[in-house]
């Protein structure tokens, strides 16, 4: 069977197949469906180890960016730039006032993809996972691309109190200065710690790393 007849195949099992009820009395969309879409998500998911239900939970500006309609409506730039200073006044600063850690350390976390998952303990460490969506050491040779290359990062920014901040502010909560980043908000949601975002700092911007060589 050709992909085509299967995706056919496939469609008219879905709509041949029985609506819940809550589906078959209406469309999905805002108002009178909100209780039945948070009903089925609910029943659809199920807590595990230290995954928990909570994390369906959206707050402010993660209900605005899954809302297509709240978005990309006439006033969604005022709605953005709001969303961004509130994200910004909400970082964390480095308590020590130091903003460079480790560049060593900081690769380790780059690469590491662990943590968040129902097989991990509480008390195991979380991976950055930059590697995912970015080019870090042009010695590396897998690597995303949705993120933008940031081999040479250091060069670029250099190590000025506007470049620390900048780029802390973005590991520590990306939502800061774009209100729908793809990219976590590592600090915020108590992903990486301070250490952790102190080391990736030294990663990105220490003239001695990789990344600026």
């Amino acid at each position: 069977m050709t992909t085509n007849l299967r995706i056919a195949a496939l469609s008219a099992l879905l709509f041949a197949a029985p609506l819940p009820a809550f589906a078959a009395e209406s469309a999905w969309g805002p108002g009178a469906d909100d209780a039945a879409f948070e009903a089925m998500l609910k029943s659809g998911f199920r807590e595990k180890g230290i995954v928990k239900l909570d994390r369906l939970k959206q707050d402010a500006t993660q209900a605005f960016c899954s809302d297509p309609i709240k978005s990309n409506a006439k006033d969604a730039a005022k709605a953005r730039a709001e969303i961004e200073a509130a994200n910004l006044a909400a970082v964390k600063w480095p308590s020590d006032g130091k903003f460079l850690g480790d560049f060593k350390a900081g690769e380790k976390i780059a690469q590491s993809g662990r943590g968040l998952t129902s097989t991990d303990k509480a008390d195991q460490v979380n991976g950055g996972n930059c590697y995912n969506c970015h080019q870090i050491d042009k010695a590396e040779i897998s690597y995303g691309t949705i993120g933008p290359s940031l081999v040479g990062y250091g060069k670029l920014k250099g190590t000025s109190e506007e470049a620390l901040k900048t780029t802390w502010a973005r590991i520590w909560n990306s939502k800061s200065s774009n209100a729908c980043s793809n990219m976590p908000r590592a600090g915020h949601m108590g992903i990486l710690g301070e250490q952790q975002v102190k080391d990736l700092m030294a990663l990105l911007l220490d003239p001695n790393s990789p990344v600026n060589k």
